[in-house]
């Protein structure tokens, strides 16, 4: 693999890393990757891991988190089977499944981090720390909601899921697009490449051929629309030292008036579907 970029741990240690592009699958890894991973999530700071509403972003951040669980609820609903069977990947706090759970989804979770696991279980929402323990189940709809880019042992972790989903099953992947246009406008400042915590860097490409290997076909991709303006909030920070409202509104509105001609947005949504 050759050298894409070299960029920082801006959110956290500001250590240096490098991202390297791997031709085969069109996607790019986080080099090194760090033994003792867990220590660049340990900051109270780490916002999808918290209901905080302390600071303007935040706010900004759990707004548009509310704004966007029905429509994560309704994009699900068309895949519902018998059972209705849901799982979720990097739970969070567990909002996602509490408001699925209300719609008559029968739902499960896994999130690492313990402290995210008791905030769901405050909203009657009891999460696994682990996939190991559901390994025998099988479910529906499978969703990993910005976790992909996350887990380590890349396919290995896509085989397992692949065999806990139904066969005619959908599992949906969002995650940030590394050839958008507000990528490429910050560079090794564009906030999602968020390493060392996102391990991979993907492309349309490289999800398609990743998840071909273990029978899931892509059938469809759709535009994730804030996420632009959000990471280019949080770029214009790493870049300047200040969040530049104005300017980051601008960056994202533009990137998505790029991305409807590209096809290329900061964040997509892949819906797949395991053979039958």
């Amino acid at each position: 693999m050759k050298s894409y970029l070299k960029t920082n741990d801006f959110f956290l240690s500001n250590e240096a890393f490098e991202l390297l592009y791997d031709e085969t699958l069109d996607m790019l890894v986080t080099s090194p990757r760090p033994i003792d991973i867990e220590k660049y999530y340990d900051t109270d700071n780490y916002i999808s891991h918290s209901d905080g509403e302390n600071t303007l972003l935040e706010k900004v951040y759990q707004s548009i988190k509310k704004r966007n669980l029905q429509k994560k609820v309704a994009l699900i609903e068309k895949f519902a089977r018998d059972g209705k069977t849901l799982l979720d990947v990097g739970a969070g706090t567990g909002d996602f499944l509490r408001r699925a759970k209300n719609n008559g989804w029968k739902v499960f979770g896994v999130e690492p981090n313990a402290n995210a696991r008791k905030l769901a279980s405050q909203k009657k929402i009891d999460l696994e720390g682990d996939l190991d323990t559901i390994q025998e189940m099988k479910f529906s709809v499978i969703t990993l909601w910005h976790v992909l880019e996350h887990l380590p042992n890349l396919e290995e972790n896509i085989g397992r899921l692949s065999h806990i989903l139904e066969e005619g099953g959908a599992l949906i992947v969002a995650v940030p697009n590394f050839k958008s246009y507000d990528a490429k406008y910050y560079g090794r400042f564009w906030a999602a490449y968020d390493v060392p915590r996102h391990l991979w860097h993907f492309s349309r490409t490289a999800i398609s051929r990743l998840f071909l290997k273990q029978g899931m076909e892509l059938k469809k991709v759709k535009p994730m629309w804030f996420d632009s303006f959000y990471v280019s909030l949080l770029s214009e920070e790493y870049k300047t030292g200040k969040k530049n409202w104005i300017k980051a509104g601008v960056l994202g509105l533009v990137s998505n008036i790029r991305g409807m001609i590209t096809k290329e947005y900061s964040s997509h949504i892949y819906i797949l579907q395991k053979s039958k």
